[in-house]
């Protein structure tokens, strides 16, 4: 009998070999170079809306500029989430394939309930895509494709800002692996495979390879 489980598709083409990772269509490239760039659609993207200056915002503990991973019981298992303060009164939580149901259901029934406070939660999972550039010289790739300052100094580990990349508006996040200098841009789905295009093209000089997503 065939198989009849869907599975869902991101916005950035998969180079082959294809294969299905928490019911998502993705590469299954593993990659070795020292710039590598993951298409990391498949994670959970849901957005919160409430008054920067009002109990949702103190009990999220992340201002606007700044994304902060915390451990999270999602789903009746605890899980790494990040949370990244994008816009005044506007967040943007990344959660683990497949968790999104569960991540609105917290915020809408737990935090949301807030009283005298507008609180809203959309599932953005489909709607957006989200690139993960990681290694060395990401930050020199990046450097080609958006006019801020990415150094150290101003741009350090936890960072979230929106700006232009490559001429689209993206969010930008310094979202360090261990001891690998990482980055996480998220767009509108619609942009998204013009997005990673512009990207491998711009790190062809650097050697950077496509990695496939992995679930942590």
């Amino acid at each position: 009998m065939t198989d009849q489980t869907p599975i869902a598709r991101g916005p950035i083409a998969s180079a082959p070999p294809e294969v299905v990772v928490a019911g998502w269509a993705v590469t299954g490239r593993r990659a070795d170079a020292t710039l590598v760039i993951t298409d990391c659609s498949p994670m959970a993207k849901v957005s919160l809306k409430a008054s920067e200056l009002g109990a949702v915002a103190e009990r999220l503990g992340v201002p606007l500029g700044r994304a902060l991973r915390q451990a999270w019981v999602v789903d009746d298992r605890e899980v790494s989430v990040l949370v990244v303060g994008s816009a005044p009164g506007e967040w943007l939580v990344l959660a683990p394939p497949g968790t999104q149901e569960a991540v609105v259901e917290r915020l809408s029934t737990g935090w949301a309930t807030e009283p005298a406070e507008l609180v809203t939660v959309v599932d953005l999972t489909h709607g957006r895509a989200l690139v993960r550039v990681s290694g060395a010289r990401s930050r020199q790739l990046l450097a080609k494709e958006t006019a801020v300052d990415l150094g150290g100094r101003v741009c350090p580990d936890g960072t979230a800002l929106r700006t232009a990349v490559a001429g689209l508006a993206t969010d930008v996040v310094r979202d360090d692996l261990a001891d690998d200098l990482s980055y996480l841009l998220h767009c509108e789905r619609s942009s998204g495979q013009y997005l990673f295009d512009c990207l491998v093209d711009a790190g062809r000089e650097f050697g950077i390879e496509v990695d496939g997503f992995r679930v942590d």
